[in-house]
């Protein structure tokens, strides 16, 4: 890594002027082999392999190993990989804990984690304790437990981890980023946020297609609902809150000058669930008896040391057309997601909303307008052409990346948390600190450049 962080430096200004044609691969100006990141995917399912796509497109990785417990998904990466015309990486997944063995390998430097959310910190705290520069998907932690575990391993062995939050380089997120950085709507006030998303047929299906059909879940269930609806029926909870909270974090400078104070949360009866299998497959159908312990709409609230409030909303069991309900305030106007709206005092008509595209457009991010044409087809809109970007940059130089173990650790808390609220009547509940105080002092990320 010392070595690379050397080359790095002396590519730098070859590549500060070239401009990036949709055609080029990114990366392709990096040097020979030598100085390729080898990169390792644990997990190559859906999610995984969309990862393993866009590294697939860069000319500065290699891909020197891959684990995944489901043979037929390695046949499958395997394939993109040597379609790609990359070496055959080393493959593990005869256990559960066969990626331990991948982890031993001297020749990889970063690992991404994509597996379900109980292997997620595990995971990633064995890939820091061998040195690996680790990127793990959201949300990063279940307890609170383990969202000190993913702190206190990123201090004790100096190694990184990055939270693969895609939503923070969504297009219109970046934009409004922006003009919060340029006190468009003045001093912020209050912010709103969320995953509302109808997810009913990713928790059920018929365990042959993956979405739309059937009531199964667990072991009769394939994809997602072998493991996510669990979480459902177990938890009442927020139990995914880092695509809303993460562009709002990044808007607000939390763990960089700003944190969460606090979190007050309730929930609504469960209803969405049931009535959806009986729908389905019948009142008779045996998963028409479980009783679905998560509320269909869950609230937070939380309050930030700034004395900004944050509204955050999970509402997956219902219908509903997909937001993620955004909601940016200041003391000189807002925008909101819903609607395409935003007003802006003394610049648009008054009581008026004005259309949001305009002001996007005036104000899209350096980083779209440089590499738009390249995100293209990388998936969710482009965004996770950014997100691997920023991952593959940072590890190339081995340098905290954008979204580090403090934001993984503060943003994957509010599941913890929102459960003890509700359990406790929304009694409020504290944030733990998990900078230690160094919050203070942090200087804020530089989110608005044009590099990652």
């Amino acid at each position: 890594m010392n070595s690379r962080r050397n080359f790095v430096k002396k590519t730098a200004i070859a590549g500060a002027g070239l401009s990036f044609l949709p055609n080029v691969s990114f990366g392709s100006v990096l040097g020979g082999s030598q100085d390729k990141l080898k990169l390792a995917f644990i997990g190559v399912g859906l999610r995984g392999t969309n990862h393993l796509n866009n590294a697939l497109h860069r000319k500065d990785i290699e891909v020197a190993a891959i684990c995944d417990v489901d043979p037929e998904r390695i046949k499958i990466a395997l394939k993109k990989i040597d379609d790609a015309g990359f070496s055959k990486p080393k493959v593990f997944g005869d256990s559960d804990y066969d990626y331990r063995n991948l982890l031993e390998l001297k020749e990889v430097d970063a690992v991404i984690i994509s597996t379900p959310w109980l292997w997620h910190t595990r995971m990633a705290v064995d890939s820091m304790k061998a040195g690996k520069f680790t990127g793990v998907e959201v949300s990063a932690a279940n307890t609170l437990e383990e969202c000190w575990d993913l702190v206190n391993t990123h201090e004790e062995t100096g190694s990184h981890l990055m939270i693969l939050e895609n939503v923070n380089y969504r297009r219109d997120v970046l934009a409004v980023l922006n003009m919060v950085k340029q006190n468009v709507f003045g001093e912020t006030i209050h912010f709103r946020c969320g995953y509302q998303h109808d997810l009913r047929g990713v928790f059920f299906n018929d365990g042959k297609t993956a979405y739309g059909k059937g009531v199964e879940f667990g072991d009769k269930g394939i994809s997602e609902s072998k493991w996510r609806t669990k979480h459902n029926l177990l938890r009442n909870a927020d139990v995914y809150p880092t695509h809303g909270v993460g562009p709002i974090a990044a808007m607000c400078d939390i763990n960089r000058g700003n944190r969460f104070l606090s979190l007050t949360s309730h929930a609504t009866k469960s209803r969405g669930l049931h009535k959806y299998i009986v729908d389905n497959g019948g009142e008779n159908h045996p998963n028409a008896k479980l009783n679905f312990k998560i509320g269909d709409v869950i609230t937070s609230t939380i309050e930030t040391s700034n004395g900004e409030t944050i509204i955050v909303t999970h509402d997956c069991s219902l219908p509903r057309p997909y937001s993620l309900g955004f909601r940016v305030q200041g003391v000189e106007g807002l925008w909101e997601v819903d609607g395409n709206r935003i007003y802006v005092e003394g610049k648009s008509k008054p009581h008026q909303w004005d259309a949001a595209d305009e002001w996007l457009k005036k104000y899209d991010h350096p980083l779209w307008q440089k590499y738009g044409e390249l995100a293209t087809g990388a998936g969710h809109g482009g965004m996770d052409f950014f997100v691997m970007n920023a991952f593959v940059e940072s590890a190339k130089e081995n340098i905290a990346p954008p979204m580090d173990a403090y934001d993984a650790a503060a943003w994957s808390a509010i599941t913890p948390l929102s459960e003890l609220s509700i359990e406790n009547n929304g009694e409020p509940q504290d944030f733990p600190d998990f900078t230690r105080g160094n919050w203070i002092k942090r200087k804020p990320y530089n989110w608005i450049k044009d590099t990652y």
